[in-house]
């Protein structure tokens, strides 16, 4: 098998984040190399002078996950981002949590759903998540490791659930923290992290209210205003606003300029 075939089976098989550099137009077609999520070379290799160019522009998509042909002088490399898929940990197995586990595999979520109250996590009303966990948080936050790719939603107002999934996710590289609550529940909770020391890059890491504004009232209207917001810091662009009277670009660039290099 292809040195770079055969990592890239080891990489997705261990759910790591890499990407694939690949010359595509220019001298040299058609060499490659595999990177991992630090811009380290696991397999194969480019032509001499471009691997550090390469691995930087590589390291700013992945964050992204975006793929993108960028030209180096004479040639064109395309870097395909190969990214594991993100898990999202909901926090409450209540009505929201419902739709909202529905669309989240849609958009390629890993789903899990934990709520101590059993009558609530059921089989009947979450058949198709990833796993459902009848349990306090610390069940959960023991079982899943909360990185860079880990998006929490925290759909209970009970202190009982939120004080412990606060208190883990300050210190983890968590993607997305949400909270469920009013302008005042909100209020009240960030008084709360400040009293408990949290500085304001801390405090500012959390989405509560949660969602869009998007005057959603069901569930499942609730869940798509999430939905949006989540996507929004997953790839690091877009406004919220319709795109009615916008200028410019429709899916604006992010991370490396394409032909800049």
């Amino acid at each position: 098998m292809d040195p770079v075939l055969e990592a890239i089976s080891v990489l997705v098989a261990n759910e790591d984040l890499g990407a694939v550099a690949t010359v595509v137009d220019g001298p040299d077609i058609g060499a490659k190399t595999l990177l991992d999520e630090t811009g380290h070379p696991l397999a194969g290799s480019l032509p001499d002078g471009l691997a550090e160019d390469v691995a930087a522009d590589a390291i700013a998509l992945m964050h992204n996950e975006q793929s993108r042909t960028l030209t180096y002088g004479d040639r064109a490399i395309f870097i395909e981002t190969i990214a594991p898929p993100p898990l999202m940990l909901i926090f409450g197995a209540g009505h929201i949590a419902q739709p909202l586990s529905v669309m989240a595999p849609v958009l390629g979520f890993r789903v899990v759903v934990a709520d101590a109250r059993a009558t609530w996590a059921t089989e009947e009303r979450f058949p198709d998540v990833d796993e459902l966990i009848v349990g306090w948080p610390d069940v959960v936050l023991d079982r899943y490791e909360l990185d860079s790719r880990t998006y929490v939603v925290m759909l209970s107002h009970d202190r009982r659930f939120e004080d412990p999934v606060l208190a883990a996710i300050r210190s983890a590289p968590v993607r997305y923290v949400g909270a469920l609550g009013s302008r005042r529940t909100s209020r009240e909770r960030v008084a709360r992290l400040r009293a408990d020391g949290w500085h304001d890059d801390e405090v500012k890491r959390l989405y509560a209210p949660i969602g869009m504004d998007i005057g959603a009232e069901t569930p499942a209207e609730i869940a798509v205003s999430i939905l949006g917001e989540i996507t929004r810091v997953r790839y690091g662009a877009g406004t919220g606003l319709s795109l009615v009277g916008q200028e410019g670009r429709i899916h604006p660039q992010r991370g490396p300029e394409e032909g800049t290099t």
